[in-house]
């Protein structure tokens, strides 16, 4: 029976394969050729070297979205993980209506980026009229912030799921150790309960990052760039690049971009993973 299974296992892995193969991987070598070329269609592309990406640098609303992203993933890494962290240490105290306030933290991560966007756009909208301010469409600071609390308001629910769990896996004997050693509350997050739970952070933090600089939909709802590309993420810098110009030099400068965005996105996630590793412990 074994040596039947290992005979045949190749036919039935066959399918995925070639679903992958002309799903992702061919279009993924296609896509690499064409950031060297300019193009209107994939049938007439021209090579040129590396010229789409020497022009990149000297694209103003790149940079300025590479600036935007940075700022905005480095505070929404921090909010989101320190509040669902906070949550989910509130929520495994055997709280009266825990489940539910886990469920209604939850719900957010389920209504999809396009419809929080415009949600959002307008209820910040309605505030800044009350007050007299400029809307988003003229208010890069709101569209920061506003940007910032949506992707919390999104994305803290989930995280507080995956940090429950890690909670919960704390081990009691440690616990009751730290008690008996006179350990204040503190010190027992800081010294037991954050070592041990280093995989979800790592976890976590992997997600956050990635989501952050991955933006689009939300993005391109709330504030669409506005104004003037300075609340313009990365990815929605591409996106326009590619769709919103017409010329064969835009399609192969959209399409470095992309490329180089993959390959930023790939390194700075392999950067954290190998620092927040380091500092898991064995269990």
């Amino acid at each position: 029976m074994e040596k039947a299974i290992k005979r045949y296992s190749p036919i039935f892995v066959l399918p995925t394969l070639l679903a992958f193969t002309i799903g992702f991987i061919i279009p993924f070598l296609e896509g690499l050729y064409l950031a060297f070329c300019q193009f209107t269609t994939v049938r007439d592309a021209a090579f040129i070297g590396v010229g789409n990406f020497k022009r990149i640098f000297s694209d103003t609303t790149f940079l300025q979205s590479f600036k935007f992203t940075v700022l905005f993933a480095l505070a929404s890494i921090i909010i989101i993980n320190v509040i669902a962290f906070g949550l989910a240490l509130l929520l495994t105290r055997n709280l009266k209506g825990t489940n539910i306030f886990r469920t209604v933290f939850f719900m957010p991560n389920l209504i999809g980026g396009i419809v929080l966007g415009y949600i959002w756009q307008i209820l910040i909208n309605c505030v800044l009229s009350l007050v007299g301010e400029p809307l988003l469409a003229l208010n890069s600071t709101a569209g920061y912030w506003g940007l910032i609390a949506l992707v919390s308001w999104q994305q803290i629910g989930y995280m507080m799921i995956i940090y429950i769990a890690g909670l919960q896996n704390v081990s009691e004997d440690l616990l009751e150790a730290a008690q008996i050693d006179g350990a204040s509350a503190w010190k027992t997050l800081w010294r037991v309960k954050l070592p041990m739970v280093m995989p979800s952070i790592t976890i976590c933090v992997f997600l956050t990052l990635t989501n952050s600089f991955k933006l689009f939909d939300q993005s391109l709802a709330l504030t669409g760039g506005d104004p003037n590309h300075l609340t313009e993420t990365l990815a929605l810098n591409i996106y326009y690049t590619f769709y919103s110009r017409a010329g064969a030099q835009w399609k192969g400068l959209g399409q470095a971009k992309a490329v180089l965005f993959c390959v930023l996105v790939i390194v700075i996630s392999l950067l954290q993973l190998k620092a927040t590793r380091s500092k898991e412990v064995q269990q």
